[in-house]
């Protein structure tokens, strides 16, 4: 019985790394061991970069949130509570949209906030 070789599959593996390098500087695009560490370390940060995503997009939208609060005479956190109290179930993301948009509806917000807290 033939003796069966592992050369095309090898092959296949390993310009599957250098395709994922391409583009890559000197060495790195074009040597299977180098371009194979860099593969790896960018998948790293692609995946780390997924979460951080996630956390600076947060801290934008309560940043812009915080600056709609302060413009109506009102901190973040009483804001947030107040919605919490009063049963608005909007998100970050959309309440920050409301600041940037549509200044008015944010102020109807506000004072909703201020309702439901007593204030």
């Amino acid at each position: 019985m033939a003796r069966i070789k592992g050369a095309l599959m090898t092959r296949k593996r390993r310009n599957k790394i250098l395709r994922m390098a391409k583009g890559y500087y000197g060495s790195k695009s074009k040597l299977f061991k180098t371009a194979k560490q860099a593969v790896m370390k960018s998948g790293n940060y692609a995946y780390i970069g997924r979460k951080q995503r996630k956390r600076d997009f947060r801290r934008l939208w309560i940043t812009r949130i915080s600056a709609g609060c302060k413009a109506n005479g009102m901190n973040y956190s009483t804001f947030m509570n107040g919605l919490k109290i009063a049963g608005v179930t909007l998100n970050r993301k959309m309440l920050s949209e409301i600041a940037i948009a549509d200044p008015a509806a944010f102020t109807a917000l506000t004072e909703q906030a201020k309702a439901a807290l007593g204030k």
